[in-house]
C-alpha cells in the first residue's frame, strides 16, 4: 500500500483525480474502454469535483459502477447514492459510456445483487475510487466484514457506528431514519480492481486510518484488507493521518 499525506482535502482530491485519470486513459489506450468504480459520501466530494474537471478523458468510453446503496431508498431521497452520483458525476460529464446504478429500492434486494453481479462479472475494473468509514468499513462492509464471499454484490446489515456516521454527516434527520440494510459491493469484488484509490480526509477518520495502517489484516477493521492489494494508494490529509506513528 502506498501512503501519501496532503495538507488538505483539495490537494488530496487533486491527486486522487490525477491517479484515477491516468488509469482510465491507460485502459482506453490499451483496450478502447475503461471501467471504474465510484464511491460517495463527504470524503469523495473533492475527488469527484476534480476528476470531472479533467478535460481530456474520453468519458464516452468509460463504464461506471458504484459501490453501494441503502435498501428501500429511492433515487429521489436526499441521501440516495444514486442521486449523489448523478448530480456530482454523471450530470457533469457527457456523454458517458454507461453507469450501472444499484437500485436500492428494488422489490427484491437479493435479486438486485444477482443482476448487478451478472453485469460486473463481464468487466475488468481498471480503477476503484473508494473511501474508508469511521468504523474502517469499505463500501458498506461493516465489521466483521465478509472477506470470503465471491459474490460481487451482497445485502449487508449496517452497524450502529456506520449509521451514526451517516446521521452526523447530515444525510438523515434522525438515527431511526438511517436504513439498517444496504446493497454493497463485496470486499473480494473491490479487490479485483487493477488500481484502488482510497481517499480518506478528515479528523473523524483518524482512528480508522490508524487501525488500517498499523493493525494486522482482520475483518474487524475491514480496510486492513487493502494492504493485500498489489496497487492501492491510500491518500490522507493532515487530519486523517494525525494518529499514525510513522507517516509517509
Amino acid at each position: 500500500m502506498e501512503i501519501k499525506i496532503f495538507n488538505d482535502g483539495n490537494e488530496l482530491g487533486t491527486e486522487a483525480a490525477r491517479i484515477g485519470a491516468a488509469s482510465i486513459k491507460n485502459a482506453i489506450a490499451q483496450r478502447g474502454t475503461a471501467n471504474i468504480i465510484l464511491a460517495t459520501g463527504n470524503s469523495q466530494l473533492k475527488v469527484l469535483e476534480q476528476v470531472t474537471s479533467i478535460e481530456d478523458i474520453e468519458w464516452s468510453k468509460v463504464n461506471c459502477f458504484h459501490l453501494d446503496e441503502y435498501v428501500g431508498i429511492s433515487n429521489r431521497h436526499p441521501a440516495s447514492f444514486r442521486k449523489y452520483l448523478k448530480e456530482k458525476f454523471v450530470d457533469k460529464i457527457s456523454p458517458l459510456g454507461q453507469f450501472v446504478y444499484v437500485e436500492g429500492d428494488a422489490e427484491n434486494p437479493e435479486e438486485e445483487c444477482r443482476r448487478l453481479g451478472k453485469i460486473i462479472s463481464n468487466y475488468t475494473i481498471d480503477a476503484a475510487f473508494i473511501g474508508i468509514g469511521e468504523n474502517a468499513h469499505i463500501a458498506f462492509n461493516d465489521p466483521p466484514a465478509d472477506f470470503d464471499t465471491q459474490e460481487p454484490y451482497i445485502v449487508v446489515s449496517l452497524d450502529t457506528a456506520c449509521r451514526r456516521q451517516q446521521l452526523n454527516e447530515g444525510w438523515f434527520p434522525t438515527l431511526e431514519d438511517v436504513p439498517k440494510q444496504a446493497i454493497s459491493m463485496s470486499v473480494r469484488q473491490i479487490l479485483k480492481s487493477k488500481k484502488i484509490i482510497c481517499s480518506v480526509p478528515d479528523t473523524r477518520k483518524a482512528e480508522a486510518v490508524k487501525h488500517t495502517v498499523e493493525d494486522e489484516v482482520a475483518n474487524t477493521y475491514p480496510a486492513t484488507i487493502l494492504k493485500t492489494h498489489p496497487d492501492c494508494s491510500l491518500l490522507l490529509d493532515k487530519d486523517s493521518s494525525a494518529l499514525l506513528e510513522t507517516k509517509g
